[in-house]
């Protein structure tokens, strides 16, 4: 975080007139990250006619596969809305692109190079493209993602302490990888057995890297409200490892379980959850209107 501290933003917002609506505004974003990658992104607000601003703040983290969200319908909630598009995923593939399946091993010998630190910190950063809009209220951001999102909830709530106010996190992926690894053969955790078994011997390696990335390991250094859900039939990211990545945190939290649920997590329960999850820490107005 601190190297990425010493790189210009330098963001960029592009108006996006046919995705627009009547009632919220679309752009294409941009903004520098670590590694001076320049990442990309969806950026929707409230229409300043229908809505006065100060707006909360809201990040929609994406899941492994997914390409980042057009958060409109956040936007007509009353949000001002980032869908990050860390590297290597749509538009922000031009500099760093592993592919998927792939992004979960590349260079996972080596904590300093290894994929998901740039991936971290992209999307971390976004809290500061939000900095730089005036009709943001910087005292009220939020971020909420499911799978890879739900990890990436964790991992922004952890490593921007001073400015996520809440965060909503789904069925979170990057949660003890080397557990979830032996205890799941779904992809992407299968990407980790894939590659011990053309290198076994360097499993101490890969062992040391992924416990600097462990959500677990990230969980404690949260200190707003947190709300989890998993579902307890999920074999793409393993219940287990949810359970611990929640008894790490040390902050407010609440947890919701669905049982019969895989990796979707209860999600046609736990939206309205999130919803006012959401809307009771951030506050938000209501757009009028349709969309």
């Amino acid at each position: 975080m601190a190297a990425a501290e010493r790189i210009p933003l330098n963001p960029s917002t592009a108006p996006v007139p046919l995705r627009s609506t009547s009632t919220v505004d679309v752009f294409e974003i941009g903004y520098d990250s670590l590694d001076n990658v320049r990442v990309a992104g969806w950026y929707c607000a409230p229409k300043q006619a229908h809505l006065a601003p100060p707006y909360p703040g809201l990040l929609i983290v994406p899941g492994y596969i997914a390409e980042p969200t057009l958060p409109k319908s956040w936007a007509q909630l009353g949000y001002a809305t980032v869908g990050v598009a860390p590297r290597g995923k749509l538009r922000s593939n031009r500099q760093y692109n592993p592919g998927y399946p792939g992004l979960l091993i590349d260079n996972i010998v080596d904590r300093n190079t290894y994929a998901y630190r740039g991936f971290y910190v992209d999307a971390a950063r976004a809290v500061d493209f939000l900095f730089t809009r005036p009709e943001v209220d910087r005292a009220r951001i939020g971020v909420h993602g499911s799978s890879q999102g739900g990890a990436l909830t964790i991992t922004t709530a952890a490593l921007r302490p001073d400015a996520i106010r809440c965060g909503a996190a789904g069925a979170p992926y990057l949660c003890g990888f080397m557990d979830a690894a032996a205890l799941t053969h779904s992809y992407p955790y299968e990407e980790i057995n894939e590659y011990l078994r053309r290198y076994p011997d360097r499993e101490p390696a890969v062992r040391e890297t992924l416990n600097y990335f462990d959500g677990i390991n990230f969980a404690p250094r949260i200190r707003c409200p947190m709300q989890v859900n998993l579902g307890l039939q999920d074999d793409v990211c393993p219940p287990e490892t949810g359970f611990a990545m929640y008894d790490a945190l040390t902050g407010p939290k609440t947890l919701h379980t669905y049982d019969g649920c895989g990796h979707d997590a209860g999600a046609y329960w736990e939206a309205a959850r999130v919803e006012a999850f959401l809307a009771e820490h951030l506050e938000p107005a209501s757009v009028a209107g349709g969309a």
